[in-house]
């Protein structure tokens, strides 16, 4: 990541004095990563030394996962033997049986992200991880690794026991993808369907220091355990401004029903100041790269909702530029991802969760990164009430 000069929140400087940081540390440097960075704009994001995109459309998932975890794409006998070491960790431990049931079924609602935050949390504590403080560098890989692993085993077995369905065991010989879908429907997928996904999977594994890949490394900085710094980041991106868009941007199309309602139906919505779901990113000032692959990877798909979500894309770009002129609002990465993941079969309750499995992998390389090098992240806050001391008054 570039040095740059920049002020940090409250945040106390070498010779002890405080400097401002503007709301939502926008534009702060706040620490250096190896492992990727998004340049908003040249609509440009990269996995170390590769463009994303291009991983997402040359390689595969488990070949992605190796890179941001070993600093290069594996060869050939590499990527066999990592799929090896990947496969026996989807299993569950067995001290999950009972639980997963009880989780999946305990709220009036079925939330799955939230199940998936309460399921993880009683996984890694079943299996007995430690404060990262305390571990060697392989054992705290090692830990990530099987996190890494079983989150979609977890995710695709609390929706199909909140369906009323036994969980699929995971297939010991399809890739991450197929075998997600595998274990969420419990038949082989359509290769294209397979495919289609893995796209979508690795676009989203990372991208630079978002909100919930912060809160990981801040929960990992104070030498808490890997689960409860992945707990935390499933926590973060349970937000409707993070993680919750896909099914949203799904939810405005089906709202507007038909192309000859799009462009009052958006016109009203700037009117009202209205949220249009699945444009504009707080990083990006050009085109979100990840909508652009998961637009071609919807197009190859074909069907009707593509072509509807096509002439919304339109319609919304021109309306815009015609009502607020010189504003740059596109379509982001929830847009076109909603519409690909709708063709491939996955519910709209489990686009988020699936957008959580990619990204789990994202947030175990940062907090492999900040446990190597690490230092307590510690910010301070500018005090902005009453002016102290003032004297307690007595009891009546």
């Amino acid at each position: 990541m570039p040095e740059t000069k920049t002020q940090q929140s409250g945040s106390s400087g070498s010779d002890g004095s405080e400097n401002d940081a503007p709301k939502g540390l926008e534009g702060v440097v706040v620490a250096t990563t190896e492992l990727g960075d998004v340049r908003g704009e040249e609509g440009f994001y990269h996995y170390r030394q590769y463009s994303a995109v291009d991983v997402a459309a040359k390689r595969t998932l488990e070949d992605a996962w190796y890179l941001l975890f070993h600093g290069e794409l594996p060869t050939r006998d590499q990527h066999d033997d990592w799929l090896e070491e990947i496969a026996p960790l989807r299993e569950l431990p067995d001290a999950m049986a009972d639980l997963l049931p009880a989780i999946a079924q305990a709220g009036d609602h079925f939330i799955p992200l939230d199940a998936l935050r309460t399921a993880l949390s009683a996984t890694t504590y079943a299996l007995d991880y430690r404060p990262s403080l305390d571990l060697e560098p392989e054992e705290l890989r090692a830990e990530a690794m099987r996190t890494c692993a079983l989150v979609p085993t977890l995710v695709t077995s609390l929706y199909r026991l909140n369906e009323g369905h036994e969980p699929v065991a995971p297939h010991p010989e399809l890739p991450y993808a197929a075998n997600y879908l595998y274990m969420l429907t419990g038949e082989e997928p359509n290769p294209e369907f397979a495919r289609a996904i893995e796209k979508y999977l690795i676009s989203t594994i990372d991208h630079g220091f978002n909100s919930s890949t912060f809160t990981a490394r801040v929960i990992t900085s104070t030498g808490a355990d890997l689960g409860a710094a992945v707990v935390g980041a499933i926590g973060a991106l349970s937000g409707p401004l993070h993680g919750g868009a896909p099914s949203r941007a799904l939810d405005m199309l089906d709202a507007i029903g038909e192309p000859g309602n799009a462009e009052p139906w958006i016109r009203n919505a700037v009117e009202h100041g209205k949220r249009i779901m699945g444009f504009g990113h707080r990083v990006y000032k050009t085109d979100d790269p990840r909508s652009l692959l998961l637009r071609d990877v919807a197009a190859d798909l074909g069907g009707e909702q593509y072509e509807f979500a096509r002439k919304i894309e339109e319609t919304v770009v021109n309306v815009l530029e015609e009502m607020k002129p010189g504003r740059k609002l596109r379509t982001n990465v929830e847009f076109y991802s909603g519409v690909v993941m709708n063709s491939c079969g996955i519910p709209r309750t489990m686009f988020t969760p699936t957008f959580a499995s990619s990204r789990t992998i994202g947030w175990c390389a940062h907090i492999l990164e900040q446990a190597a090098d690490n230092r307590l992240i510690r910010p301070s806050a500018r005090y902005t009430g009453p002016p102290p001391p003032q004297p307690v008054p007595d009891a009546e």
